[in-house]
């Protein structure tokens, strides 16, 4: 029967290599303070970036308060505004109705006017007419008063012609036949009146 020898370790001796010494500051220890640097400016910088998002949030929350602000304002304005406007509006309203009755009564009383103003001309038409009749007349019948008058005393002169000069009655005759011309044109005058 064939027996295995046993497996010994390698003994060490000068030829088994040794892993090299790790120079200072090598090692486990040495990687983590490589590191740290880069660890403290991601830290500062992570520490500045949340410094600065901080102030710009504060700065525009400080700012949407103050356009908040601005915004309510000019709403409040906007709807004293409106209520000015609407109260102008029913003024204006007011005085348009007003403006139409005054409108309606300045028509009505120069329609009023013109019609007293039409009668108005119609009576002082009437009086003038009435004016001119009774001047005419009044000529008429001073014209045939002196006609009739003169006539009368032609036709004495004429009963008893002998008494008078023959020339004196034919002149007298011609002013007398004068009277009573002009007696029939006032009376001409009269009736044209009285026509128109």
């Amino acid at each position: 029967m064939t027996t295995t020898p046993p497996v010994l370790p390698p003994a060490a001796g000068p030829d088994v290599p040794h892993p090299p010494p790790s120079p200072p500051g090598a090692g486990p220890r040495g990687r983590r303070s490589g590191a740290a640097p880069w660890l403290a400016v991601a830290l500062v910088l992570a520490l500045a970036l949340a410094g600065y998002l901080w102030v710009t949030t504060t700065e525009w929350q400080r700012t949407s308060q103050e356009w908040q602000d601005e915004a309510n304002r000019y709403a409040s304005e906007a709807a004293t505004l409106d209520q000015q406007l609407d109260g102008a509006n029913a003024e204006v309203d007011a005085a348009r109705e007003q403006l139409a009755a005054a409108t309606g009564r300045i028509s009505e009383l120069a329609n009023e006017k013109a019609q007293l103003g039409d009668e108005n001309v119609a009576s002082r038409q009437h009086l003038d007419y009435q004016a001119r009749v009774s001047q005419a007349a009044a000529k008429v019948a001073v014209a045939l008063g002196q006609c009739v008058n003169a006539q009368d005393q032609l036709i004495g002169y004429l009963e008893d012609a002998d008494a008078y000069d023959p020339a004196g009655l034919t002149r007298f005759k011609d002013e007398v036949g004068e009277l009573c011309d002009k007696a029939n044109d006032a009376n001409q005058a009269l009736q044209e009146e009285l026509r128109s």
